[in-house]
């Protein structure tokens, strides 16, 4: 399994061609089973640009398969820490929900497949395996 984030779930919807999103179809035409978290679904979701575009994506996402924080205030605590840790060494992550995604990743222990250069900073201060 391997969970999908939002900078490689919205190329692949919008048939845009990145590393993320080629990598993305390779994974389904394998039947890889693939993840998501609830504020990847939330970030989706919330660019919708019309009613039935947002009726179509609710559709989608809530077929896929959502993963969970294991304790959502300890989960949230660790999240902020990894965030704290990359600003102690002077590594910008630009989002908090990138923190929270990673986190998630870290507690199934699967990879993360993103277009996002947030990742590549949690990376240094947490041992997330991340794709492509």
């Amino acid at each position: 399994m391997i969970l999908v984030d939002t900078s490689a779930l919205l190329p692949y919807l919008k048939g845009k061609e990145t590393a993320a999103s080629v990598f993305l179809q390779r994974t389904l035409d394998e039947d890889v089973e693939i993840a998501l978290t609830p504020w990847i679904a939330q970030e989706v979701i919330q660019g919708a640009r019309d009613e039935t575009e947002w009726r179509t994506l609710r559709r989608y996402l809530s077929s896929q398969r959502m993963i969970h924080l294991a304790d959502q205030l300890r989960s949230h605590l660790e999240a902020a820490r990894i965030y704290y840790e990359c600003r102690r060494r002077g590594l910008t992550v630009r989002s908090s929900v990138d923190c929270i995604v990673a986190q998630t990743a870290l507690e199934h222990r699967v990879p993360l497949l993103h277009g996002d250069r947030d990742y590549e900073a949690i990376q240094q201060v947490r041992p997330l395996k991340t794709l492509p």
